[in-house]
């Protein structure tokens, strides 16, 4: 659904009647984190972000490509949108972030822990592999011999 560049191009051109930076339209967020336009809008559905509309334009604020961006980040580090949707959430409920950043913590400890518990498998297979490919070889020796 979106590709795999969220880092951010350029900031987005000045509206009218509005600071620089402060609104975006669907365009400028799709082409400055390198996603589609669809995937703004399943985000939208999700309830990840809610837009503004004015004359049926949706027009995004900082806050929602600041939303949008921590989407992007945890989507890249490979959560759910529903632990996305939570963290979000605790954003907006608590305005230290503290309950935010224990939540987060949590999530990157058992990250780490899946992540390092892949990383031994796959160090294990690579050297049963590695085991296979010697006896193949031997095997292969033997026969030229």
């Amino acid at each position: 659904m979106d590709q795999t560049s969220h880092e951010p191009r350029e900031a987005s051109a000045p509206t009218p009647d509005n600071e620089p930076g402060d609104r975006f339209t669907i365009t400028d967020l799709a082409s400055e984190f390198g996603i589609t336009t669809r995937a703004i809008r399943f985000y939208e559905l999700k309830g990840l972000i809610d837009p503004k509309r004015e004359r049926g334009v949706r027009i995004y604020t900082r806050r929602d490509r600041a939303r949008l961006i921590l989407i992007l980040r945890g989507k890249r580090v490979g959560y759910r949108l529903e632990d996305i949707r939570q963290f979000l959430d605790l954003y907006d409920a608590d305005p230290t972030q503290r309950t935010q950043m224990d939540f987060l913590r949590g999530r990157i400890e058992t990250s780490i822990a899946e992540l390092e518990a892949k990383a031994r498998d796959i160090a294990e297979v690579i050297g049963e592999l590695q085991t296979m490919r010697a006896e193949v070889e031997a095997r292969i020796a033997d026969l030229e011999d």
